[in-house]
């Protein structure tokens, strides 16, 4: 394995002629060389527009290989700042805002909230064009500049990550906190040359990018890119390809098992392993898959913060703990108290990180960087404890995020659009356990007197609708004339799906 320290220099490792991607959809084989050439084309077109270091390049397409392609020329020539192509128009518009984004990439048609979000910010909007040979481009880009080569030190990708209060926080990271992460993932599950990936979660996250995309590519392996996740086409997908691995959430490994009852699918004896990650997997989960599909299923430990990848279970004939993440893979692990004590094995508190995958610290928030780290340390936000041999166990959340399938979902944003009802005086939301997401998303509301006879909840899930992408919106809306308070009139989002989510 090389040693990169920017992407430009992880995607030059491979030798040309290997497979870099395979588009299963239309079977398109992309080569490494293909691959660079496509990359430093569009990182070219990009600095032909005026995007220099630290300009942000917000995309807005789904999975494919425009996607992996114009994140890697984002990157280099500048910034790259991926959307969910789910998003409405108002949080298009927020975000494009929030990253100051010079230019909107987007699918040739359709998206017309980005395009509406984009005009009315002066946010010059592209094409992105795939002709039938696997070449992409942007469509009437200019051309005349070479993009500089970016250094370790310089922002390639720029992602928010949701608070329990307030905005949404701006994470930079650097070429070289992403390198060291994929290093970190190819040691973990020594992958190499003869490895081949399938990417079933989104790029527009560290998941699918870092784990399933980059660390591929550093490998010299070749990584499956279909347009979304099909449960119906995986297996047969996972046949044709080859495919030695892939890593969801377990969200996606449940609809797996439910389709393949006890039979192993055809295919599955191709993997070495399978990963899970960005969500908690039951123990029992876990021990059907590995009856089911027959590989090892090893849980790892991500967040954004730490350009995704801090601990996994390993191979074997290593130990595999059901209900753990594993050790830290290249990234020190500890557990903190309040007071900034690192405390003693089998104690709980919060899991806190350090290691050079770790980003230095929030975009513009002094706030946030204040409350984050501490000595050195980057407190996660997770409670959990370490065992004797080092492996980390996670008992919760100490932020108040809703995890929906992977999804981490800032709750404080669903009661500001809720509130910006005309009928709704009060607005908690919170996530519920749900037995194929994890937890779902519901709320309680209060309404305003005059409005209390004419407003069903119905109008407020319209309302939802027109204003947050699905995996957001509260799938079921409680109408109280209350909302539990402290003594101290503190709303506490604990006690209120106590008191709501049965």
């Amino acid at each position: 394995m090389s040693n990169p320290s920017t992407l430009l220099e992880l995607i030059q490792a491979a030798p040309a002629g290997n497979t870099a991607i395979i588009l299963p959809e239309s079977g398109l084989r992309i080569t490494y060389q293909q691959l660079r050439d496509q990359v430093t084309a569009m990182a070219d077109a990009l600095a032909s527009m005026g995007i220099g270091k630290g300009d942000r390049v917000a995309t807005y397409v789904p999975n494919g290989l425009p996607t992996v392609v114009s994140f890697l020329a984002g990157a280099i020539a500048g910034t790259a700042a991926p959307l969910n192509p789910g998003y409405r128009e108002d949080e298009v518009a927020f975000y494009l805002e929030d990253t100051n984004a010079k230019v909107l990439l987007l699918p040739p048609d359709g998206a017309e909230g980005a395009r509406k979000a984009a005009e009315a910010r002066g946010v010059p909007v592209y094409s992105l064009e795939m002709d039938d040979a696997g070449v992409c481009r942007i469509a009437g880009a200019p051309s005349g500049k070479k993009a500089a080569a970016p250094s370790p030190d310089d922002i390639a990708l720029v992602l928010h990550t949701s608070g329990s209060t307030g905005r949404p926080k701006r994470v930079p990271i650097m070429h070289r906190n992403m390198t060291a992460s994929t290093k970190n993932i190819v040691e973990t599950y020594t992958l190499s040359p003869k490895d081949v990936s399938l990417c079933v979660m989104p790029l527009f996250h560290v998941h699918g990018l870092v784990a399933s995309t980059l660390s591929t590519l550093l490998s010299g392996g070749s990584v499956v890119v279909p347009n979304k996740f099909n449960p119906l086409s995986f297996w047969r997908t996972v046949r044709d390809t080859g495919a030695t691995w892939y890593s969801a959430v377990p969200t996606i490994h449940n609809l797996l098992l439910s389709r393949a009852g006890n039979d192993r699918p055809a295919g599955a004896e191709g993997l070495r392993f399978i990963r899970s990650c960005s969500a908690s997997l039951p123990a029992e989960m876990m021990a059907q898959m590995e009856r089911v599909f027959g590989v090892p299923v090893l849980e790892a430990y991500g967040m954004t913060e730490a350009s995704h990848q801090m601990s996994s279970n390993p191979q074997p004939p290593a130990v595999r703990k059901p209900s753990s993440v594993g050790p830290g893979t290249g990234v020190k692990i500890g557990i903190m108290n309040d007071a900034g004590d690192l405390l003693p094995t089998g104690e709980r508190g919060e899991v806190v990180i350090q290691g050079p995958n770790v980003v230095s610290g929030y975009e513009n928030n002094p706030e946030a960087n204040a409350k984050s780290f501490t000595n050195g340390w980057f407190r996660t936000g997770d409670q959990g404890f370490l065992d004797s041999d080092g492996y980390l166990t996670l008992t919760g959340r100490i932020k108040e995020l809703i995890n929906r399938g992977g999804e981490k979902i800032g709750p404080r944003e669903i009661d500001e659009v809720l509130l910006s009802h005309p009928a709704v005086a009060e607005a908690v939301c919170f996530g519920v356990p749900h037995p194929a997401w994890g937890e779902e998303v519901e709320a309680a509301i209060v309404l305003k007197e005059e409005f209390k006879d004419t407003t069903k909840d119905t109008d407020i899930m319209a309302y939802c609708k027109e204003r947050l992408a699905e995996f957001k919106r509260p799938k079921k809306l409680h109408i109280t004339t209350a909302i539990p308070r402290t003594a101290t009139g503190k709303i506490q989002r604990g006690a209120v799906a106590k008191a709501f989510g049965a």
